[in-house]
């Protein structure tokens, strides 16, 4: 039986790793679909604890292998955990209950609106960002679709998934071990591609073969949209063009020249930036920072009104293009993607995702255009030892917009052992060759006191990274406010 006969069957499942944002995210989807879950995860408290309690999904907190419930008709579970050494899944394979990982059990659910009707977006950066602003889009446009993004959305209710309706299906796909060929699209979004998880990829070619990989699995007559302004998306419309003359190709961009998918007209104020899409007069705006998430709102554009005009056969009018640009204008992003944590005392803290040289420059170099008059302190904790070595030098020269750079160990993945060689104060040694305000504290907390110490008004601390260092930010709003400053 395959994946999609699995998952249409199960009336009961239980997932293994339920508090990750990708498979909380699909929980919602399928309690939608009437399906009876369970799971269990760690005991560590994650946002998507209440997700899951509003859901009333049962869980247990740490892993035995009598959690598993003999009467499950599939066991669904995180990538983070291997099949081969797990209790659970030990037991569930002892059991006969069949398996899917979530990207299969994703990949099975994309099925559903086969062949003409599942968008995945894919991308090593800004994929989230725009799976979120294409949702609040397809609201405004009235789609009936239903997104599912990689992080919570303020604007989906403090969800990962939003639940328009049951013809169209907009996924945020994921490159890391080609988990996305497991997904089905109809249309495929590319916002960049360049080398990134070096535990997985060799190098850029295979990394961009990967990419080639996921086009081919669109249909007859089926739609990459990809961004003008990167040149690794270039690369795969180009090499889609020569050899899938069926493929319907939308840019997207700064440079997509000829596309009314164009940016155009960028004008940045205090704390907004509005710009104009070539194909439209209407004004869109944003609130958050960063040119680059003026590209990802066209991006969001570029899909969500795809959509619209194989629904209606037209795109979007004036007064429609009007509920778009209310929409973007008040998008207020995504968990840990230039999220403002809390201001106190003048000084206001951030917390972003960015883990990539790419990210954290694109997303520095915007916050220093959005608020100019602030000084810039980058507290950043890199990810993966493998990562680390392989993009050193890009590391350290992508941290050049700050005023102040502090770092601290590097928060390493459960799959992969260290070097001997590769470590925070390497990273820290290369930055301060290039700089001279750069500090280490091996742990994250460390920097506590020198924060409370050193951040006056008019200061923005941005903590960056896929690590743990967010919890300094939260801990320095939490004791400057109990000094007397008063928080957000």
């Amino acid at each position: 039986m395959n994946s999609d006969e699995l998952l249409r069957r199960a009336k009961r499942v239980y997932m293994v790793g339920i508090k990750g944002t990708g498979m909380a995210a699909l929980a919602e989807l399928l309690v939608d679909q009437g399906v009876e879950l369970s799971g269990s995860d760690v005991a560590d408290k994650f946002f998507t604890d209440e997700i899951l309690k509003a859901l009333k999904v049962p869980y247990f907190e740490g892993f035995a292998p009598d959690n598993v419930p003999t009467t499950a008709d599939l066991v669904i579970y995180s990538a983070a955990y291997n099949p081969d050494n797990h209790p659970e899944l030990l037991k569930a394979k002892a059991l006969g209950l069949p398996v899917l990982t979530y990207t299969q059990a994703l990949g099975a659910f994309s099925l559903r609106f086969a062949p003409l009707g599942a968008a995945g977006i894919s991308g090593v950066h800004g994929k989230t960002t725009t799976t979120a602003m294409t949702g609040v889009v397809v609201r405004a446009l009235a789609l009936d679709a239903s997104v599912l993004a990689g992080s919570l959305v303020p604007d989906f209710g403090e969800r990962a998934t939003l639940r328009l309706g049951k013809r169209w299906f907009v996924a945020e796909t994921c490159e890391y071990r080609r988990n996305f060929l497991d997904f089905h699209p109809a249309k495929i979004l590319c916002t960049s591609i360049e080398l990134d998880h070096t535990d997985y990829f060799r190098d850029e070619a295979d990394i961009e073969a990967a990419f080639w990989e996921y086009a081919q699995r669109l249909p007859q007559g089926g739609t990459l949209i990809y961004c003008a302004d990167e040149a690794g998306a270039v690369r795969l419309a180009d090499h889609v063009k020569a050899a899938r003359p069926d493929i319907e190709l939308i840019a997207y961009g700064l440079s997509a020249q000829g596309s009314p998918f164009q940016v155009k007209a960028i004008d940045f104020g205090p704390g907004r930036v509005r710009f104009l899409l070539q194909g439209w007069n209407t004004t869109l705006g944003l609130t958050i920072p960063g040119r680059h998430n003026i590209v990802n709102a066209a991006g969001a554009c570029a899909l969500a009104f795809s959509l619209f005009k194989d629904d209606r056969g037209r795109w979007p009018n004036e007064v429609e293009t009007a509920r778009v640009a209310q929409a973007l204008e008040s998008f207020r992003g995504s968990r840990r993607r230039s999220q403002i944590v809390g201001e106190v005392g003048g000084v206001l803290v951030m917390d972003d995702y960015g883990h990539h040289p790419t990210a954290v420059k694109t997303t520095l170099e915007g916050l220093r255009e959005f608020y100019p008059d602030r000084r810039l302190v980058v507290d950043f904790m890199s990810h993966t030892y493998s990562r680390t070595k392989t993009l050193l030098e890009e590391f350290a020269a992508s941290l050049e917009s700050a005023d102040e750079v502090i770092l601290h160990k590097i928060y390493a993945s459960a799959r992969e052992t260290w070097d001997g060689v590769t470590t925070g104060r390497l990273l820290y040694d290369r930055t301060r060759a290039l700089r001279g305000a750069v500090r280490y504290f091996e742990e994250p907390l460390d920097a506590l006191p020198y924060y409370l110490e050193s951040l006056h008004e008019g200061d923005l601390l941005v903590t960056m990274g896929a690590g743990d260092n967010w919890k300094v930010g939260k801990a320095f709003l939490e004791q400057r406010a109990g000094k007397g400053g008063e928080s957000l």
